[in-house]
Protein backbone atom coordinates (compact mmCIF):
# COMPACT_ATOMS: atom_id res chain seq x y z
CA UNK A 1 0.00 0.00 0.00
CA UNK A 2 0.97 3.66 -0.78
CA UNK A 3 -0.25 6.74 0.41
CA UNK A 4 -4.14 6.59 -0.03
CA UNK A 5 -6.53 8.79 0.27
CA UNK A 6 -9.51 8.49 3.07
CA UNK A 7 -13.22 10.01 3.71
CA UNK A 8 -14.20 10.09 7.25
CA UNK A 9 -17.52 10.92 8.20
CA UNK A 10 -18.18 13.77 10.38
CA UNK A 11 -20.17 11.60 12.33
CA UNK A 12 -18.22 8.83 12.63
CA UNK A 13 -15.84 10.74 14.76
CA UNK A 14 -18.30 12.51 16.37
CA UNK A 15 -19.94 9.54 17.56
CA UNK A 16 -16.88 7.50 18.49
CA UNK A 17 -13.63 8.30 16.80
CA UNK A 18 -10.91 9.67 18.58
CA UNK A 19 -9.07 12.70 17.50
CA UNK A 20 -6.06 12.13 15.15
CA UNK A 21 -3.67 15.35 13.80
CA UNK A 22 -1.31 14.95 10.76
CA UNK A 23 2.20 12.69 11.85
CA UNK A 24 0.07 10.66 14.32
CA UNK A 25 -0.06 6.92 13.94
CA UNK A 26 -4.14 5.69 13.65
CA UNK A 27 -5.51 2.10 13.33
CA UNK A 28 -8.81 2.48 11.31
CA UNK A 29 -11.04 -0.52 9.49
CA UNK A 30 -11.11 0.79 6.16
CA UNK A 31 -13.93 0.06 3.21
CA UNK A 32 -13.07 0.24 -0.19
CA UNK A 33 -14.49 3.41 -1.31
CA UNK A 34 -17.28 4.01 -4.12
CA UNK A 35 -16.31 7.14 -6.12
CA UNK A 36 -19.73 8.28 -7.24
CA UNK A 37 -20.81 8.52 -2.87
CA UNK A 38 -18.54 11.01 -2.93
CA UNK A 39 -19.09 12.81 -5.74
CA UNK A 40 -21.99 15.81 -4.56
CA UNK A 41 -19.83 16.35 -2.04
CA UNK A 42 -15.84 16.77 -2.74
CA UNK A 43 -16.73 16.97 -6.30
CA UNK A 44 -15.99 14.02 -9.35
CA UNK A 45 -12.11 14.99 -9.59
CA UNK A 46 -11.49 14.68 -5.69
CA UNK A 47 -14.31 11.61 -5.50
CA UNK A 48 -12.23 9.99 -7.97
CA UNK A 49 -8.94 10.42 -5.81
CA UNK A 50 -10.70 8.49 -2.51
CA UNK A 51 -9.15 4.99 -1.82
CA UNK A 52 -11.09 4.33 1.03
CA UNK A 53 -13.51 5.34 3.82
CA UNK A 54 -13.20 4.83 7.79
CA UNK A 55 -15.85 2.83 9.20
CA UNK A 56 -16.64 2.80 12.51
CA UNK A 57 -20.44 0.86 12.84
CA UNK A 58 -21.45 -2.45 11.01
CA UNK A 59 -20.85 -2.45 7.15
CA UNK A 60 -18.43 -5.44 7.21
CA UNK A 61 -15.56 -5.82 10.01
CA UNK A 62 -12.32 -5.66 8.06
CA UNK A 63 -8.74 -5.50 10.08
CA UNK A 64 -7.78 -2.66 11.23
CA UNK A 65 -4.95 -0.98 9.22
CA UNK A 66 -2.11 1.10 10.86
CA UNK A 67 -1.59 4.24 9.34
CA UNK A 68 0.60 7.39 9.70
CA UNK A 69 -1.43 10.63 9.21
CA UNK A 70 0.11 12.94 6.59
CA UNK A 71 -2.55 15.50 6.14
CA UNK A 72 -6.09 16.08 7.41
CA UNK A 73 -8.79 18.68 5.66
CA UNK A 74 -12.31 19.40 6.95
CA UNK A 75 -14.57 19.40 4.12
CA UNK A 76 -17.96 21.58 4.06
CA UNK A 77 -20.86 22.15 1.69
CA UNK A 78 -24.19 23.35 1.17
CA UNK A 79 -27.14 21.03 1.90
CA UNK A 80 -30.32 21.23 -0.16
CA UNK A 81 -33.75 19.98 -0.81
CA UNK A 82 -33.50 19.30 -4.67
CA UNK A 83 -37.00 19.44 -6.41
CA UNK A 84 -39.21 16.31 -5.95
CA UNK A 85 -36.68 14.93 -3.43
CA UNK A 86 -37.75 14.32 -0.25
CA UNK A 87 -34.11 14.34 1.74
CA UNK A 88 -31.69 16.91 1.76
CA UNK A 89 -28.44 15.76 -0.02
CA UNK A 90 -25.15 17.75 -0.50
CA UNK A 91 -25.40 20.74 -3.11
CA UNK A 92 -23.11 19.95 -6.55
CA UNK A 93 -20.38 22.42 -6.51
CA UNK A 94 -20.46 23.83 -2.87
CA UNK A 95 -17.48 21.66 -1.68
CA UNK A 96 -15.10 24.07 0.63
CA UNK A 97 -11.95 22.29 1.78
CA UNK A 98 -9.98 23.63 4.60
CA UNK A 99 -6.44 22.10 5.59
CA UNK A 100 -6.76 21.20 9.39
CA UNK A 101 -4.15 20.79 12.25
CA UNK A 102 -6.55 18.47 14.45
CA UNK A 103 -9.48 16.15 13.88
CA UNK A 104 -11.94 15.70 16.57
CA UNK A 105 -14.67 15.52 14.93
CA UNK A 106 -15.89 19.69 15.13
CA UNK A 107 -15.15 22.33 13.25
CA UNK A 108 -15.90 25.95 13.65
CA UNK A 109 -19.25 26.84 11.82
CA UNK A 110 -18.73 28.11 8.29
CA UNK A 111 -21.57 30.25 6.77
CA UNK A 112 -24.57 28.39 5.08
CA UNK A 113 -22.09 25.14 5.09
CA UNK A 114 -22.22 22.08 6.96
CA UNK A 115 -19.08 19.79 8.28
CA UNK A 116 -19.52 16.82 6.20
CA UNK A 117 -16.28 14.82 6.83
CA UNK A 118 -12.62 14.71 6.80
CA UNK A 119 -10.44 14.06 3.42
CA UNK A 120 -7.41 12.04 5.04
CA UNK A 121 -3.84 11.03 3.36
CA UNK A 122 -1.77 8.66 4.96
CA UNK A 123 0.85 5.94 4.76
CA UNK A 124 0.80 2.84 6.16
CA UNK A 125 2.96 2.58 9.20
CA UNK A 126 6.28 1.07 10.08
CA UNK A 127 6.90 -0.81 13.03
CA UNK A 128 9.35 2.40 13.99
CA UNK A 129 6.08 4.66 13.95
Amino acid sequence: MTTVTIWIDAWQTQCCGEAFAPGDVVSWKLLEAKPENFADIVGGDRAAEIDFREEHHGDGNPPPTRLKVLTVTEVHCRIELPPGADAYRPAPGTAELVPAERADGWTEPRQDLRFMGYLVTADPATNDA
